[in-house]
């Protein structure tokens, strides 16, 4: 992101190695089934923009590339919809990949033609460095709403003294389990090692098999893609494998992560199953939701997916920290989406007065009421309605926050993600652990030069 010093102090890298309790509520969440464009969202009060009287926008036609994993692609439907009703303005709402990979590679095409086809764009957070050059400052007209969210999601916006985004929602990994299965064959409490989340994925799998075939004891994002860079970050961690970057020199070649990533490799095709080596988020929640699996790791929306009337597994599930090695610490990969606009957008006055409202202490509420996601505003946190539909967010506290090297990689962070996720995955499909480390650490040298 941006050039070495210059880098803006990431998100990420200030809250690596904390406890969630950091990042929950200061220091005390990117649903059903995929909805189709006519369906409905729950019933809660779409939230009116956030300021009465707003400046109307009738003639603006914005483009919002918007989120496309679980409700988030029907709220911001919606959302986009009561805007437009509100403002005069009309939004053109285009699913962005679901694969972040995908969807990186669509932004760097769009900006390096310096197109005005796209207004409003969802950022992963380890994206704001890379794509400032594109993106509008937003300090003057959105800064007194920025200093409502939480400091440290504002500072991974901010480059090099420019807010060129705003915070949209946050996000972790974390173990998601079926409560009821776990109870039938007699386990008192969730795995908190890998060791024993193995022995009860096995156990719980061999005896739900004479019910469904397809029934797995573990679900998780296997494909090589941007989300096995955060899975496989969570098994490192935990097994005292570190990092995969110590300033600009990789270090993720170590006994430990060799370890992780054998253990990982005897999942496939035993506790899970053989085609998780090409799942993301939604191939996994599916089968979770489905009531084909008895442990997921997944982010979490998935919790509010699986609570929705309808679900084969409402109210039979919970969810728990990550497991862990004994002696090392339970991880989750930070995650999260933040809102940026294009330099090139022909409607630059009507896109802020829409990334306000979306980032609104309003909107925030709404979002996690109705779709689960982490607000990113203290005051939002502590509402007493939010804290009783996001109730997990007491149960993860204990997990350590990892973070994605972007700050240390800069503007190569895709390279070295590319590089991680596609090495993890050939150890997944059978190289030696070792070898792919060694491989992996070639590469993110290269790329590093």
């Amino acid at each position: 992101m941006g050039g070495d010093e210059q880098t803006r102090r990431s998100f990420l890298a200030t809250t690596a190695g904390l406890s969630l309790s950091a990042l929950i509520s200061g220091c005390r969440r990117a649903p059903s089934a995929e909805m189709d464009e006519g369906e409905e969202l729950p019933e809660v009060r779409m939230p009116p923009p956030p300021v009465r009287g707003a400046v109307r926008h009738a003639g603006a036609r914005l483009v919002f590339y918007a989120e496309s994993v679980g409700i988030g692609a029907a709220i911001d439907r919606a959302l986009a919809q009561r805007f437009a009703r509100d403002t005069g303005a009309t939004v053109d709402v285009v699913l962005r990949p679901r694969d972040a990979t995908e969807t990186y590679a669509s932004y760097q095409r769009l900006f390096q033609a310096r197109s005005a086809d796209v207004d409003v764009l969802s950022l992963d957070i380890v994206w704001p460095g890379i794509f400032a050059p594109h993106l509008l400052d937003l300090g003057q007209t959105l800064g007194a709403l920025a200093a409502a969210h939480l400091e440290a999601a504002i500072r991974n916006d901010t480059v090099q003294g420019r807010l060129v985004a705003m915070p949209y929602f946050t996000d972790f990994g974390m173990l998601y389990y079926r409560s009821d299965l776990l109870q039938k064959y007699g386990y008192g409490a969730p795995p908190t090692t890998w060791d024993e989340l193995e022995e009860m994925a096995k156990a719980i799998q061999s005896g739900e098999r004479a019910r469904s075939r397809a029934f797995a004891g573990f679900v998780w994002q296997g494909k090589a893609y941007e989300g096995l860079t955060c899975n496989a970050l969570e098994w490192i961690h935990s097994h005292g494998g570190g990092a995969i970057l110590e300033g600009r020199e990789p270090t993720v070649k170590n006994p430990r992560a060799a370890q992780a990533l054998a253990r990982f490799r005897r999942f496939v095709g035993t506790i899970s199953p053989i085609g998780v080596t090409g799942y993301e988020e939604e191939d996994a929640r599916n089968v979770f939701q489905g009531g084909n699996a008895a442990f997921m790791r997944n982010w979490p929306y998935a919790y509010a997916a699986g609570n929705t009337k309808g679900s084969r597994i409402e109210g039979l599930f919970d969810v728990a920290p990550l497991p862990h090695e004994p002696g090392y610490e339970s991880s989750a990969t930070l995650g999260g989406w933040t809102l940026g606009i294009s330099k090139y957008s022909r409607f630059p006055d009507a896109a802020v007065a829409f990334v306000g409202y979306l980032c609104s202490p309003e909107v925030q509420r709404f979002r996690a009421l109705v779709g689960g996601y982490i607000p990113t505003i203290l005051a939002v946190q502590n509402d007493p309605d939010v804290a009783r539909a996001l109730p997990f967010l007491e149960r993860v506290r204990g997990a350590t926050l990892v973070a994605r090297p972007s700050n240390q990689a800069g503007a190569r962070y895709n390279e070295v993600s590319i590089a991680f996720y596609q090495g993890v995955s050939k150890a997944l499909y059978g190289t030696d652990p070792e070898k792919a480390l060694e491989q992996i650490e070639r590469r993110i040298r290269r790329s590093l030069r």
